[in-house]
């Protein structure tokens, strides 16, 4: 699994440890606990699915399925994704493009991260990228956490999450489907076959 993170090609090589991941995932008593091994494997297997998509480059000519982990931040972003807030200002001088294997992305997600995280990325974005803990804990922390309307990860893969009526005639159902949609369902769900879908159940 992820057998080139640490390839001479992949920016983010050495900076992705076990170690890192262990130690993020012990903040979060839930993550990757169900009730027996089977439980426990699945969601760290659809975690790592989503989460080596987002941060996967391969070189031409391989197989994408491979280069998980390759990056971590955002590459020739098209801007700082600053948007005006008074509950989380931009910081002047600070960019706040994606970071870390989940691609935290704009000043509100790095204020409000920050908070729960007891650490100060509005000021410092380049934790998420500077400190692998950090990284582990922004992307667990993703998982774990609903973000209205979409429902979260985590209760979706043990299943506490129930679909509404609006969710199942969306065709939003219990499973690694919805989980790609609350990853990145804006861009890649909704209209038809997308090999990136795809590409995460690889």
């Amino acid at each position: 699994m992820l057998k080139h993170r640490n390839d001479p090609a992949c920016p983010a090589r050495g900076f992705y440890t076990y170690e890192a991941f262990i130690t993020a995932a012990y903040f979060f008593t839930s993550f990757a606990r169900g009730s027996d091994t089977a439980a426990r494997k699945k969601e760290l297997a659809a975690f790592f699915g989503q989460t080596s998509y987002e941060s996967t480059g391969h070189p031409k000519n391989t197989s994408i399925y491979t280069w998980g982990y390759c990056y971590k931040e955002e590459m020739n972003p098209p801007s700082d994704y600053c948007s005006p807030s008074d509950t989380w200002p931009c910081i002047p001088g600070k960019r706040y493009y994606g970071r870390g294997p989940v691609l935290l992305q704009g000043n509100h997600e790095y204020g409000a991260y920050g908070q729960a995280l007891n650490a100060d990325l509005l000021n410092n974005p380049d934790l998420v990228s500077n400190d692998p803990v950090i990284a582990f804990k922004v992307a667990i922390l993703f998982w774990m956490k609903p973000v209205p309307p979409k429902p979260w990860s985590h209760g979706v893969l043990i299943g506490l999450w129930r679909p509404s009526t609006v969710d199942i005639a969306a065709g939003r159902l219990p499973g690694y489907g919805v989980i790609t949609n609350i990853f990145n369902g804006r861009i890649e769900c909704g209209h038809g076959y997308d090999s990136r879908v795809a590409d995460r159940l690889s």
